[in-house]
């Protein structure tokens, strides 16, 4: 899945755009480098952004969405909305799966409006609001936390007909760079919710904090810790950088391909 932010304060400089020749040029790109999946959002959900009205959010990214799938018919595209009324318009322009941070819990309509427009819904485990969701943090027990909610979400996204559930554990939404990889370590063990799992931690700072470089630096740590999450059982990858994505998910697949084939296995 590669990123698309019509955004001017993302965290991550290289995926800010605004212009429309720009994000058609990125989306070429990335579905040239293989990306399965164009995410498009407005608004920018790092640490403390401001949050856009939906009118504000409608004007940024239906039209872009539009374009995207004009130019590319045959493109996935999936809209980056926590807001009923933009995941039902942007489903309209040519989007064909949801992706919620808020797990529905900022706009009440989103998850039975999903279900209403029978597409894949990506449901995303975040403590608190992203305007205060990294000030201190804490849990008694992360993982028990995570999966105790996606059982509960998954419950009412299947009540309210969704059909087809993604779970993203949420990386840097609410958790300290020690949750994210306390997380990361045990999120094989989301499998037994029986639904994709989708890992997005692409250049966030528990990467480039951790080995003490900048946003800008961190794509040889992206690629250290999505080869880490595919090993443990994610089916997605959130990505800035598609090409580098792609060539991950082709060893790791090549690797479990050769331990299937392994005498040992026979």
């Amino acid at each position: 899945m590669g990123i698309i932010n019509v955004t001017p304060d993302s965290f991550y400089e290289g995926s800010r755009s605004m212009s429309m020749d720009n994000i058609l040029q990125s989306a070429e790109i990335m579905l040239n480098d293989g990306a399965d999946i164009l995410d498009i959002g407005g608004q920018s959900t790092r640490p403390g952004a401001q949050r856009l009205s939906v009118t504000e959010e409608y004007d940024r990214v239906i039209p872009i969405i539009e374009s995207v799938h004009e130019r590319f018919p045959a493109a996935v595209i999936s809209i980056d909305s926590f807001h009923a009324k933009i995941a039902t318009e942007g489903v309209a322009a040519g989007a064909s799966i949801v992706n919620d941070i808020s797990a529905g819990r900022v706009d009440n309509n989103m998850i039975s409006s999903v279900g209403a427009l029978s597409v894949p819904y990506i449901c995303m485990h975040m403590k608190g609001e992203p305007e205060t969701m990294q000030r201190n943090p804490s849990y008694e027990n992360i993982f028990k936390e995570v999966l105790d909610f996606f059982v509960d979400k998954k419950n009412e996204c299947q009540k309210a007909g969704i059909n087809d559930l993604i779970i993203d554990p949420g990386f840097g939404f609410g958790k300290t760079i020690r949750h994210n990889f306390e997380l990361l370590n045990q999120i094989d063990m989301l499998s037994m919710l029986n639904c994709p799992i989708m890992v997005g931690i692409s250049r966030k700072s528990t990467i480039y904090k951790t080995i003490g470089v900048t946003a800008n630096e961190a794509l040889n740590g992206t690629t250290v810790l999505n080869t880490i999450g595919l090993l443990k059982g994610a089916s997605i990858l959130r990505v800035h950088d598609v090409k580098e994505a792609k060539q991950v998910v082709k060893l790791v697949s090549a690797l479990k391909s050769e331990k299937l084939q392994s005498p040992l296995n026979k």
